[in-house]
């Protein structure tokens, strides 16, 4: 059992967890959701012996973490960063993950065939053995992020700390990762503590969630007493509506219905987007009142209840479906109607590439793209490159790359006083 008492972390004079007390057992697949800042990632780093409480302590059965040798701790606990880039290894899969095996080992002595045989059961499990031979630089995301946990997982811990596990990938990444994960729980009994930034994704894999906020501990407990519309309004200031999924009988969140202008209905926008990546900008575009369509988007997707509830006309495919030629045609001839089109930082996987087609056809055919670049598409791609290509392409016929939504907005707005004469310029 891992047990945190009254623990308060600071940065420098800065208090930045404040009275925080819980406790995991064997099995237990735990979430820690809240905004930016609310502490979140300086948690696993109190857990992690990385950095040390101020007052309180955290402690293993019944040691102290910070009283225990790093040998012993590695033994027990194992941390799974987030986006950790292994740019400085020019090492393979294997060697990378046998890294794992180092608190185990003596100083100076290689590994045995037991060590080897720990390692190979930890990729097969992750589905990372056929990459044992690659270089650990040449991975994507998904694949990188699968090794990671392999790594973690040939220490033979007792306790798995992730700090979101599954930020930037796709939707079949996210699943597998996911699924990993409970099964370490339901089957090795591993405590697992994941920082996680989807609600939905939280709701249907944990058996219980940390709601933090300001350093401090709003909820705590069963999925269904910490994901409500009042703490979710409470701590991310956005109101939501939960609801029970028939088929999984988890919750899930959809943001709530808001309230239109009337003033730029004359100006259409086909938002690209998925994974959750579009709400955010589905509900400030339709607040301001332009005339919005999206697609394509699969069934159960953030973005799919999101264009649900807002009433926005949507090109929907079959749950975890590829886009189908019929829906890539119905997109584009609603993009073809459209008076710009804007694509979210969505993750690209060969299922929705078809997104992108439409974009570039789009461009061709004279409609302006804008393209949200927040984060790079190089993070994005799980195509081997294809999706990075066709973002090349766009640059290259003009589309306009912005990296936040002020600019986003600020491109918009040009665009729609300059519909005409930009149209023209795009067409050249």
């Amino acid at each position: 059992m891992l047990k945190v008492c009254n623990i308060e972390c600071y940065y420098e004079s800065t208090k930045v967890l404040d009275g925080i007390s819980f406790s995991i057992n064997p099995g237990d697949f735990v979430g820690v959701l809240g905004p930016n800042g609310s502490g979140k990632t300086t948690l696993l780093r109190a857990l992690s012996r990385v950095l040390k409480p101020r007052i309180g302590a955290v402690f293993l059965e019944d040691s102290n973490i910070y009283l225990m040798k790093n040998r012993e701790v590695a033994k027990n606990i194992a941390v799974v960063p987030q986006d950790a880039a292994p740019a400085g290894f020019n090492l393979t899969v294997l060697d990378f993950v046998l890294m794992g095996r180092h608190p185990h080992m003596s100083r100076f002595k290689m590994e045995s065939e037991k060590d080897f045989a720990i390692a190979k059961r930890a990729m097969e499990m992750t589905n990372t053995l056929y990459l044992a031979g690659k270089n650990i630089n040449e991975l994507s995301g998904g694949e990188r992020q699968r090794v990671l946990i392999a790594r973690a997982l040939t220490q033979e811990p007792k306790v798995l700390l992730l700090d979101e596990p599954t930020s930037h990938l796709d939707v079949n990444n996210q699943l597998e990762i996911m699924e990993l994960l409970k099964r370490l729980c339901l089957e090795r009994k591993m405590a697992v503590l994941a920082v996680l930034h989807d609600f939905n994704i939280a709701s249907h894999y944990c058996d219980s969630l940390i709601l933090l906020n300001g350093g401090r501990i709003v909820s705590m407990g069963a999925v269904d007493d910490v994901l409500t519309s009042e703490n979710i309004k409470k701590v991310f200031q956005v109101d939501a509506i939960v609801k029970r999924n028939p088929i999984t009988g988890s919750l899930y969140v959809i943001p709530a219905l808001i309230r239109r202008k009337e003033t730029d209905q004359d100006f259409s926008i086909h938002i690209i987007c998925g994974a959750g990546t579009g709400t955010g900008l589905m509900k400030i575009l339709a607040e301001m009142g332009f005339n919005l369509t999206v697609g394509v988007l699969n069934a159960p997707d953030t973005d799919y209840e999101t264009a649900q509830l807002l009433n926005i006309p949507s090109v929907i495919e079959a749950p975890f479906s590829p886009i189908s030629e019929e829906n890539y045609r119905a997109n584009l001839e609603i993009i073809l109607r459209s008076d710009a089109v804007v694509i979210s930082s969505v993750p690209f996987g060969y299922a929705n590439l078809k997104n992108l087609e439409a974009a570039r056809e789009a461009i061709k055919r004279g409609i302006p793209v804008i393209v949200l670049d927040d984060i790079p598409i190089e993070q994005r791609d799980f195509t081997k490159g294809e999706a990075t290509e066709i973002i090349r392409e766009l640059r290259d016929k003009g589309a306009v790359f912005v990296r936040n939504e002020q600019d986003l907005l600020n491109a918009i707005f040009y665009i729609k006083k300059n519909k005409d004469s930009v149209k023209q310029e795009v067409i050249r």
